[in-house]
């Protein structure tokens, strides 16, 4: 099997490293699959106090879901891929070590999700982020509820409907981004920021970890609740396919001029 996800440990820091650079890190089930086993390990030794998430390369943390294999669905996949994504979502919630993400270049549609679930964000200039599913054809439910909660509902209308992405400058004014640092600092300064976090009392961190859950858990429950109503109606028109379908022949073309 191939190995999506890279770990380091790193003195009392686990690093995590989404490890598809030639697929800009894009998810697939085996990706996320492999996630939710690092972090599951990340949570269950005592050793670690603190976990940093990062993307492979130089070009992007994460283009988001993998079009190759979402332009197959269908309306009864609904079900099962948001369920996928609660497991996912929910490790990053109820974890016990704070998260910190280091973010390399693009991080896109639900990888711009997993960055905001995130406790805090690393970033350079050259940075962009948003979330532009609405031009695949794929209807935002978790990203609009995780955008609201963070910067409010009127921007989050904003990168939901236009699906725009947001450079570093203004995601670091929205607070979207934590830190803005140089480029090469970027893993220099994560590193920093998460050994502070695991140098504080740990039963404090776990349990502000878990006040913070449980403040936003109602609205996401009803997020993923809803993610599989709207997504079975989004499948079922045909609507995902077709634009993802256009997506694919329209970059095949490009490649054949190039």
């Amino acid at each position: 099997m191939s190995t999506y996800i890279l770990t380091e440990t790193i003195g009392a820091v686990r690093r995590i490293t989404l490890n598809r650079p030639e697929k800009l890190n894009a998810w697939n089930k085996a990706m996320r699959d492999q996630l939710i086993d690092a972090l599951k390990d990340a949570n269950r030794d005592a050793s670690i106090r603190a976990i940093i998430l990062t993307g492979a390369g130089d070009r992007a943390f994460g283009a988001g879901q993998d079009l190759s294999e979402s332009k197959s669905f269908d309306a009864s996949s609904a079900e099962g891929w948001m369920g996928e994504w609660k497991a996912l979502y929910s490790l990053f919630r109820d974890s016990s070590k704070p998260i910190v993400a280091a973010l390399n270049g693009v991080a896109a549609g639900s990888a711009f999700q997993i960055a905001l679930l995130c406790d805090l964000r690393i970033a350079h200039s050259g940075v962009t982020m948003g979330q532009p599913e609405i031009n695949s054809g794929i209807p935002t439910v978790t990203g609009n509820w995780i955008m609201r909660e963070i910067i409010g509902l009127s921007r989050a209308i904003d990168l939901t409907l236009t699906g725009r992405m947001l450079d570093a400058e203004e995601a670091y004014s929205f607070g979207l981004i934590s830190r803005l640092v140089d480029k090469e600092k970027v893993q220099e300064e994560a590193l920093a920021l998460a050994n502070l976090l695991a140098s504080k009392p740990p039963v404090a961190m776990r349990l502000n970890r878990q006040r913070i859950a449980e403040v936003t858990q109602q609205s996401f429950d009803e997020a993923m609740q809803a993610g599989v109503r709207i997504q079975t109606e989004a499948y079922a028109t045909g609507e995902p396919q077709a634009m993802m379908e256009k997506f694919f022949a329209e970059r095949a073309a490009r490649k054949v001029e190039a």
